[in-house]
């Protein structure tokens, strides 16, 4: 005999039942993904530990660019105070021979 009566928790057990659900399906998704990189890990520490992911050799360049750009500033930077020496020195000279002369 079926009751014409409808529990009013029904409905709020069966949408927490889908939210159960669908964060278990998230769970089995998050757990293949550690697998998969404790697999990676695993594999790359028996290579050396060492990883070449893409993220890593942008990195790598990146910092060959920087390293680079780095150089280059001190050369100009190097070449900047010679000039800046060079002017200060003819700076000096003039003074002196505008007193010398006034």
């Amino acid at each position: 005999m079926a009751s014409p009566y409808e529990r009013p928790d029904q409905a709020a057990f069966a949408k927490l039942e889908a939210q159960v659900r669908k964060l278990m399906e998230e769970l089995g998704a998050l757990r293949s993904r550690a697998q998969r990189a404790e697999a990676e890990l695993g594999e790359a520490r028996s290579k050396g530990g060492v990883l070449a992911g893409p993220e890593l050799i942008q990195v790598r360049q990146r910092i060959v660019d920087l390293e680079r750009e780095n150089q280059e500033l001190r050369l100009r930077l190097t070449s900047a105070r010679e000039h800046m020496y060079a002017v200060s020195t003819r700076l000096v000279f003039l003074e002196d021979r505008n007193e010398k002369a006034g």
